[in-house]
């Protein structure tokens, strides 16, 4: 099993490696990973060997203190008082050390003037009778500064004495031996003017470091506190994501709305939501209607309509309407719970690369001591007086920073993953941000990744003599009881052109193939070619040769049939998104190797592909079938990613080196994908790698500067300069510079706080272009290879039947050489109309609430060929985006229908 604990007491990255150390060792524990940043550890141990209480035991032994998360709680909290309590610790602990700071500076300052005054001209209790004096003063004051900074000391020696050194054990040993060596000069003195030796009892008191004792745990003290407030803000991006939780909740109670806090909101309960409500847990609507806004957890950039029977997700927003829901997943179970959650263990979780530095801290401080012994002992041998080969044994334990080595990777990962999160990409573990920038080969699902999963109606031909609507109207009765996409978007395209749906008759739907079913006494056949053979319906040459032209094209045709003879064909398809275009141009500037996994049949398979460029076309792949295409890459010895849709890709997910889940949406796939895709956008599998590798760099970077900083400043603070340069440094300055190397790893760890996605998704703008002299599949395909060779144009989308072309392109595209482009092909360009959009501002008199604000938008939004309406109570207006056709006064009539006044529209 996997328990977490809270672990308390840890300083540094030597505190992390002793307690990783001895759980380690227990028999029984199979992963021990222990996080400095949060004070917690995660243990992954066998039940029948060890239990929770001995791991606690062995870590309170070595002088640390810890316990099962959440044991101290009498109930289990949820994320955001889990979050707010940890947030007062860090308060807490920042506002102790800044304590604790301000009165050793307060007190060090008068130190420093009496002990280092004289010798810059100061005359301070200067002179022979102020000697004695002035050694007592500066002994009080840096006994006063010792016990203000005694936690070094307590945690320092404690460690020592159990084995388990650290950076607070050197900070209490240099500290120490300087007190020690002042108390001895003390003495001196005393015992000197005894002797009425006043030259003796002089040099007595150049021996006092009473200042160095004091000075060593201010400035480390400093640091720390500079250090804590810098790893405070690596959990920005978390604190942004609890902050999306609103922090009460309407819900009905016997008949009654009442105020509760959201942690409190129990399964079942009914919530009521209202304009401008954040959604406080998951459930599903019961009643009303809204538009939420649900970019914060899915990226969608509009707000997505909510009526009866559809799900909401916590953190959305709902803009407008009002309806009740009932939840479904609280607490804990709440989507953005387990984002937080994820984000949270990614971030506390360890990275490959830190492996060295953790290998590093574990004899890091055993070994500075020796060396600090070793100097000592070595500049008394060779002559040199007690005080100089002290002086450089002191300089040795305070310059020494495993906190710069430690610090170097859990920064940039917390920083990292809770960028991640920001960007709608969750990242499972610090050992996956760190693979991801290393893929060689990617590995796409067609549906739902590369394309959008909703198909769409992209030609129309008909044999018999009647009507293109009728023949719609017939396809679309026919496919009305069948629940396949396909089928549906048939529908969906009868519905969206007015064109009446008739009833059926002994409906029949055969998996994989087609559906039947009787309409107004004819016998109907749908389905694919294999389906109408085994029905023993002869297709001619002219069908057989349209099937080609549109399989070539990577649509999918439906024949259909009435009394064994056929009536049309309906071709649909898959539209590719927008942003996947642009993915794939990003691997390919990465020299990664894509291949696409599809059921399609060949054909359609391999025009997709070729439309897309990718590197290796798998078609007639079963679901079950992509973990084995997966392993067979694997052999070959490529670092595989497979990025699917988490549910139906599962195996295929788990068997990748990294499995991403793209638009997971609610369904956040853990068990099967290392990483998860908010958006429905292949360019964030681009921006993870990028993260990834600025992680890494930063990272790389870190350990770098902390091992130079370490091997340079030893042996300069042992001395080993002085002989050659005259060079050696005083305690003061050693401990300064500790304090300084692990700000500056963390700083520089911070910067990864400005990443941005360097790949922005592109504005696709559409031309309408009419075509004259199109007569087949063949027509349709050579326009369509003419049009996608004119730059800047991203898709083209061509019916020979309706006899237009839908041209999607970014930036600009020229216009004539779209039309020489036609004519090129042989065909005839009849005109060509550009969807355009403007924005307008619709001044609005008569709002006094949310609710007419909500009025207001919602009258606006109705009108055709508007969009992105945005209304402001305190400025009275109402800003839009709209098509040319969408006349002022039609703004104008929808809001005064809505019982408001119109001032102006500009």
């Amino acid at each position: 099993m996997e328990e977490k604990f809270d672990v308390t007491g840890m300083t540094c990255a030597a505190c992390q490696a002793n307690v990783t150390r001895v759980v380690s060792k227990l028999d029984g524990v199979h992963h021990c990973d222990v996080s400095l940043l949060s004070n917690s550890m995660k243990v992954e141990f066998d039940e029948s060997k060890v239990n929770e209480q001995t791991i606690c035991d062995v870590v309170n032994q070595i002088g640390y203190g810890a316990s099962v998360h959440g044991a101290s709680q009498n109930e289990q909290s949820g994320f955001r008082k889990e979050w707010q309590n940890r947030q007062d610790r860090v308060e807490l602990d920042q506002k102790k050390a800044k304590q604790r700071l301000v009165f050793s500076l307060i007190l060090l300052i008068p130190l420093l003037l009496i002990a280092m005054g004289p010798m810059v001209g100061l005359p301070i209790l200067e002179g022979m009778e102020w000697m004695m004096v002035s050694a007592l003063t500066q002994l009080i004051l840096c006994l006063f500064i010792l016990f203000i900074q005694r936690h070094f000391f307590i945690t320092g020696f404690k460690a020592l004495i159990n084995k388990a050194p650290n950076m607070d054990s050197l900070v209490a040993i240099g500290s120490g031996a300087s007190l020690v060596y002042g108390l001895v000069g003390i003495y001196q003195m005393a015992y000197y003017f005894g002797m009425q030796d006043i030259e003796m009892a002089h040099m007595a008191m150049h021996s006092l470091y009473f200042e160095s004792a004091a000075t060593i745990v201010t400035l480390v003290s400093v640091g720390k506190y500079l250090e804590s407030r810098s790893k405070a803000k690596t959990s920005d991006a978390l604190d942004k994501l609890v902050d999306l939780a609103p922090k009460n909740a309407t819900i009905l109670r016997d008949g009654k709305e009442i105020v509760v806090s959201s942690e409190s909101i129990r399964i079942h309960d009914i919530v009521v939501i209202r304009p401008g409500q954040r959604i406080p847990v998951d459930g599903k609507v019961i009643s009303g209607t809204g538009y939420v806004d649900q970019s914060a957890i899915t990226g969608e950039s509009l707000p997505v309509e909510k009526n009866v029977g559809d799900s909401v997700i916590s953190a959305t927003m709902n803009e407008n309407g009002s309806f009740q829901f009932e939840a479904e997943k609280v607490g804990e179970d709440t989507t953005l719970a387990k984002i937080i959650q994820l984000v949270d263990d990614a971030g506390n979780s360890k990275a490959p690369i830190a492996r060295l530095a953790d290998k590093v801290s574990g004899i890091f401080v055993p070994v500075v001591i020796l060396i600090a012994l070793i100097t000592g002992l070595a500049w008394f041998v060779s002559g040199q007086t007690v005080q100089f080969a002290l002086s450089n044994a002191i300089s040795v334990l305070v310059i020494s920073c495993p906190c710069a080595l430690g610090l170097a990777t859990p920064v940039a990962i917390m920083v990292g993953t809770g960028k991640a999160a920001e960007n709608g990409i969750l990242i499972k573990s610090a050992a996956i941000l760190e693979q991801l920038h290393s893929i060689d080969t990617i590995v796409l699902d067609k549906t739902g990744t590369i394309t959008s999963g909703k198909p769409s109606v992209q030609g129309i031909k008909v044999y018999k003599n009647i009507s293109v609507n009728d023949f719609v109207s017939i396809a679309a009765s026919l496919e009305s009881g069948s629940l396949h996409p396909l089928g549906q978007a048939i529908v969906t395209y009868a519905k969206d052109k007015n064109i009446k749906v008739q009833q059926y008759e002994n409906f029949m739907n055969i998996s994989g193939r087609g559906v039947q079913a009787s309409i107004n006494g004819h016998m109907y056949l749908a389905g694919n070619k294999r389906f109408l053979e085994e029905n023993n319906v002869v297709l001619n040459q002219t069908v057989l040769s349209d099937l080609d032209s549109y399989a070539s094209l990577g649509q999918t045709p439906m024949i259909f049939v009435e009394d064994h003879s056929v009536i049309g064909l309906i071709c649909v398809a898959d539209t590719i998104r927008s942003t996947s275009k642009v993915a794939l141009e990003q691997f390919k500037k990465k020299n990664i190797h894509v291949v696409m996994l599809t059921g399609d049949n060949q054909k359609t398979a391999n025009a997709i592909g070729k439309s897309l460029s990718v590197d290796e076309v798998i078609s007639d792949v079963l679901p079950q079938d992509k973990e084995s295409v997966i392993r067979k890459l694997q052999e070959q010895g490529k670092k595989v990613m497979m990025v699917g849709d988490g549910i139906n890709d599962a195996p295929a997910l788990m068997r990748a080196d990294i499995g991403v889940a793209i638009g997971a949406g609610t369904d956040i796939a853990l068990d099967s994908a290392d990483v998860i895709l908010m958006k429905s956008s292949l360019l964030d599998v681009v921006t993870a790698m990028d993260l990834s590798s600025d992680v890494i760099k930063n990272i790389k970077m870190n350990l770098f500067w902390a091992f130079f900083y370490n091997i340079l400043g030893i042996p300069v603070a042992a001395g080993l300069l002085y002989p050659a340069l005259g060079l050696r440094l005083s305690p003061m300055i050693g401990s300064a510079c500790m304090s300084l190397s692990s700000v500056c790893v963390v700083t520089n760890a911070l910067r990864l706080r400005f990443f941005k996605p360097r790949i922005q998704s592109e504005e696709v703008e559409t031309y309408t272009m009419q075509i004259d002299g199109m007569s087949c599949g063949h027509c349709a395909w050579l326009v369509k290879d003419a049009l996608m060779k004119v730059p800047n144009v991203k898709e083209a989308r061509v019916d020979y039947n309706l006899g237009k072309a839908d041209i999607e392109y970014v930036q600009q595209v020229n216009k004539v050489a779209l039309k020489q482009a036609v004519k090129d092909a042989g065909y005839i360009p009849v005109e060509y109309k550009e969807e355009k959009k403007m924005k307008k501002v619709v001044t609005v008199d008569g709002m006094m609430c949310m609710h007419c604000v909500a009025h207001v938008k919602d009258a606006l939004s109705k009108v055709e060929g508007v969009s992105d309406v945005e209304v402001s109570l305190d400025e009275k207006t109402a800003t839009l985006n709209c098509t040319d056709d969408v006349t002022d006064q039609m703004l104008s009539d929808a809001v005064i229908n809505a019982g408001y006044t119109v001032i102006s529209v500009k």
